[in-house]
């Protein structure tokens, strides 16, 4: 059902050409996007006050065009369709982004639906609050808490290891938090490390002492000195032995944040480890640490999800690629859309929230607007790489699989899981493709650039055969190596890999679903959700978020963020959208104020021994 009295921003036909290259987490309640820019340490927008000052109309009736239907695009429609705004969303492919489900095409057999596929496993850990939050406000039948209530935990967590014992952890929750000290961390963080065959003990004490040292680190010391140091570097992984550089600095940084640990930045490494280690304290966490959907992504979230905004009023426009945004020296005046047969159009509005992943957004941004708000030019030096997902298909249940599985010792970094143990409302092979299909094994690849084991290529170097063989031969190494087999080829009933890999085998391999990736310095170039220009906001991953980490949590925050701009500047009245960040222990404020005090001195963080 429709808001009565919406309306379509207005369009006109447009001979704007087109920019040249292709197109791609506590706050308080009501805290202005400048303030979470400050609080960040980043350059803050034009402030809220100069809005009001300067005559800002009231909200009621204000139009908005949200270009890109990801998570971004889809949270900042929510917060500003709850709150008066007439949104207009234009999306180039599908609702969802890299967030989404798809079918695989003619799959379906007697009355099936198709075999689910993906752009990856959806992973929604309890260290996530904003994107919960919003879970919980979309209605879904027979659940008190919306879609929330679709989320699942994992019994357990693998590590495969390629010649030797799995290693199997479980995942018990309780939600008691538990003590915070030191000594109490080390003990945790050296049990469960211990657990790993062949990791040196010395090396697990060095490990537990440099996650110390960050944890009482400064925001000062984090945003600086480790924003500016590689994981490898701080771990000191050249010096140490191959399974803590497997473990502790490559399954880390590839297999998690997808970049490498030779340059990925020590500030969001560490504060990845930092929010796990809380929530799997019970401190500070919305959940269990790992959780997932109990169905396919859009069935048990992006479809309901869609269907709740459109109540709210929102329209959706599919098909449409953003080219331009036009710009007359003050303020954005319309954004330059295409529509699948070639022809252009003006779209105009009051606001314009852009939601496209940043490959995407940078070419539709004009010098003009760039020397307007030179945030958006920083925007150039962000970096994206590949981590994307292929499905297996399976005729037999994968023996001892139950949770999230990480193959360490993969040359591609490949982390998996099987889904139909936890899609209790589903009988895959009543429901599903044609019959025979008990299970689909998603898997995410997260090294495109190093060698396989069967052709001696790269992925990108493999056409879609021979990833998909390659891909299940790595598999099968990992888990089929101490006299058992989990995977065999005879299980095998088919493979499906993202669509938005094209090229590959050939000279120009393309990738439509990039993931930014965190070097160095990353930090002090991601923007904020306000810009200098009065009616122009952004949303994605890459936008300065309290977690600082290109993640579903991320892109939901950032359209919050973005919300909370636009409210700022149309000098509404409505309440702020609230945004949380990561939790922080209060315990270890003493020490980090005392690392402050050692920073501006110019001295070592005191457990940093080196």
């Amino acid at each position: 059902m429709e808001r009565s009295g919406t309306t379509s921003p207005t369009t006109s036909t447009s001979t704007s050409s087109s920019t040249s290259g292709s197109t791609r987490r506590t706050f308080v309640a009501g805290t202005a996007v400048a303030g979470a820019a400050a609080a960040l340490g980043l350059e803050a927008a034009v402030p809220a006050t100069a809005a009001a000052a300067a005559g800002a109309a009231p909200a009621a009736g204000q139009s908005v065009v949200v270009l890109g239907g990801g998570v971004a695009g889809l949270t900042a429609a929510h917060e500003l369709a709850e709150r008066g705004f007439r949104v207009t969303l234009y999306e180039r492919r599908a609702l969802g982004g890299k967030a989404r489900s798809m079918d695989v095409p003619d799959s379906a057999r007697g009355g099936r639906g198709p075999l689910p596929a993906e752009h990856g496993f959806r992973f929604i850990p309890g260290i996530y609050h904003n994107l919960p939050d919003t879970m919980r406000r979309i209605p879904f039948p027979g659940n008190p808490h919306g879609v929330w209530d679709n989320l699942v935990a994992p019994k357990e967590m693998m590590f495969a290891r390629t010649g030797y014992e799995d290693l199997r952890l479980p995942l018990p929750w309780s939600g008691t938090p538990q003590q915070l000290t030191l000594d109490a961390l080390r003990r945790a963080l050296t049990g469960v490390l211990g657990t790993f065959q062949r990791l040196p003990a010395r090396e697990i004490a060095y490990f537990a002492d440099r996650l110390v040292t960050f944890l009482t680190s400064c925001d000062e010391r984090r945003n600086n000195q480790w924003e500016a140091t590689p994981w490898w570097t701080f771990t000191k992984a050249g010096q140490m032995s191959y399974e803590y550089q497997r473990i502790l600095a490559v399954g880390v940084t590839r297999n998690i944040v997808a970049t490498k640990a030779e340059e990925a930045s020590t500030r969001t490494v560490g504060s990845l480890l930092e929010a796990f280690v809380f929530n799997a304290l019970g401190r500070g966490a919305d959940g269990p640490l790992d959780r997932i959907l109990n169905a396919p992504t859009n069935e048990a979230w992006i479809d309901p999800w869609v269907a709740h905004l459109r109540t709210l009023g929102v329209e959706f426009q599919l098909g449409w690629t953003l080219r331009e945004f036009a710009y007359d020296g003050t303020k954005v005046t319309g954004a330059v859309v295409e529509d699948p047969g070639g022809s252009r159009r003006t779209v105009s509005a009051d606001h314009y929230v852009c939601a496209l992943p940043v490959e995407h957004a940078r070419p539709t941004w004009s010098a003009a607007m760039r020397a307007a708000d030179p945030q958006l030019a920083r925007c150039d030096k962000l970096r994206t790489d590949w981590m994307t997902g292929i499905q297996f298909y399976l005729t037999e249940r994968p023996d001892g699989v139950h949770g999230h599985f990480d193959c360490i010792d993969s040359p591609w970094s490949l982390t998996a899981i099987a889904q139909a143990e936890h899609w209790p409302h589903h009988d895959f092979r009543a429901d599903y493709g044609d019959g025979t299909v008990v299970d689909c094994l998603s898997v995410d690849i997260s090294e495109w650039d190093k060698p396989g084991m069967l052709y001696g290529k790269t992925a990108k170097q493999c056409t879609r055969e021979e990833v998909a063989r390659e891909v299940w031969a790595q598999l099968k190494a990992s888990v089929n190596d101490t006299g058992k087999t989990v995977l065999s080829d005879g299980k095998l009933h088919s493979w499906f890999l993202d669509p938005g890999v094209s090229g590959i085998g050939t000279p120009e391999p393309r990738n439509e679903d990039e993931l930014l990736i965190h070097p160095v310095g990353t930090f002090h170039n991601r923007p904020s959700a306000g810009t200098r220009i009065p009616n122009f906001y952004l949303a994605g991953d890459y936008v300065a978020v309290p977690i600082d980490l290109a993640t579903m949590e991320g892109a939901n925050t950032s359209g919050r963020l973005a919300a909370n701009a636009l409210l700022d500047r149309a000098g509404s009245a409505a309440p702020r959208c609230s945004v949380a960040s990561l939790y922080s222990a209060p315990e270890l404020d003493l020490l980090k104020r005392d690392d402050r005090f050692r920073y501006r001195l110019g001295l070592p963080n005191v457990f940093d021994v080196g």
